[in-house]
């Protein structure tokens, strides 16, 4: 029998609080391309923006979004159901959020 592996392909959730303490509901929309290209968006009540410069390395991942003209990087752990996540503010802020499978309102159909 053959082990089928996890996909980080799907819809993602989760809280963000970000430097200055407000907290924000976030959504992520992986798509993963080949075995080394993440593409998607990112959703936040600001709006939605395109995930750029999207790797992926066995369980690692990093993109960037940018919002307003800044540029926000982001380096992930993938774990089957759940990502963690560190977001660089910039000037040494890191904020970490783990987000989870959002399997009722994914994106992706099989």
């Amino acid at each position: 029998m053959m082990a089928v592996s996890p996909s980080l392909d799907g819809r993602w959730t989760g809280r963000l609080t970000i430097p200055d303490g407000s907290v924000l509901d976030v959504a992520y929309n992986f798509k993963t391309v080949g075995d080394t290209l993440l593409t998607g968006t990112a959703e936040s009540p600001e709006g939605t923006v395109t995930i750029d410069s999207g790797k992926i390395s066995g369980n690692t991942f990093s993109f960037q979004v940018t919002v307003d003209g800044n540029d926000y990087p982001h380096k992930g752990i993938f774990y089957h159901d759940s990502c963690g996540i560190d977001i660089d503010f910039g000037n040494g802020t890191i904020v970490h959020t783990t987000l989870t499978r959002d399997t009722a309102n994914s994106t992706l159909h099989n």
